[in-house]
């Protein structure tokens, strides 16, 4: 089964963008994925389509109304996909998560704006909130992006080197190590010798203290979960 994408928005003209290009795109064409892309203002109340009112107990902006948000949600099949709120309050995306959606069958991926989605849209329909970090955007509509993009080319037959997700940043609980091509030298800067040795062994124990080393030092928290998975 086709792994699907369908994303909620107020600004379906943002779709595909980035997502239909290089492998991705091509990705698309071939099948191996697809995407669909429906107007929440479909399902607005009243003459002039609204789908947001005032924050009940007052505050600045406005909020996301959960009655249409829940008829957009409703209208969509959805095959057994999780349902997906993109929202900086929102649980951190992992690579592990983003694994475990690749091998489902697709996602649904409501983009909020304004101050936010009303609680009770979250609750009555058991929405996910996943959040891409601690930052704000101006709505969902990115994050959805990230999030498709990062599911997809872990797609079998969407990489050309099927070796490449496993090798990558937290793949193995580790930052990925430094790459390097040519030209051998540059700007006095050398390729690292081992690299350029022959010796897969060495070099593979190499890549391994680069990560190792990284990873320590840039996330410590990543470290610490690193260290005690090791045997």
């Amino acid at each position: 089964m086709t792994w699907s994408a369908t994303v909620l928005t107020l600004f379906p003209e943002m779709f595909p963008g980035p997502l239909d290009v290089s492998l991705l795109g091509k990705a698309r064409q071939k099948h191996l994925w697809s995407l669909d892309v429906r107007g929440i203002r479909d399902h607005g109340i009243g003459r002039h389509r609204s789908i947001d009112d005032t924050p009940a107990g007052g505050g600045a902006g406005m909020v996301m109304r959960a009655d249409v948000a829940c008829a957009a949600l409703d209208a969509v099949d959805k095959r057994g996909r999780p349902l997906i709120y993109l929202s900086p309050r929102g649980t951190p995306l992992t690579q592990s998560r983003v694994k475990s959606l690749s091998e489902g069958p697709g996602a649904i991926l409501l983009c909020g704006r304004f101050e936010g989605l009303d609680q009770r849209a979250v609750e009555a329909r058991g929405l996910e909130e996943i959040s891409l970090g601690d930052f704000v955007l101006a709505g969902g509509e990115i994050a959805a992006m990230a999030l498709i993009e990062a599911c997809v080319r872990l797609l079998p037959g969407v990489l050309g080197d099927e070796a490449s997700p496993t090798e990558e940043s937290f793949a193995q609980g580790l930052l990925e190590y430094p790459h390097y091509t040519r030209p051998q030298s540059f700007e006095g800067r050398e390729i690292p010798a081992v690299l350029l040795g022959g010796n897969h062994a060495e070099i593979a124990r190499w890549r391994l203290e680069q990560a190792e080393k990284l990873t320590k030092s840039r996330r410590p928290e990543l470290w610490t979960l690193y260290e005690k998975r090791k045997p």
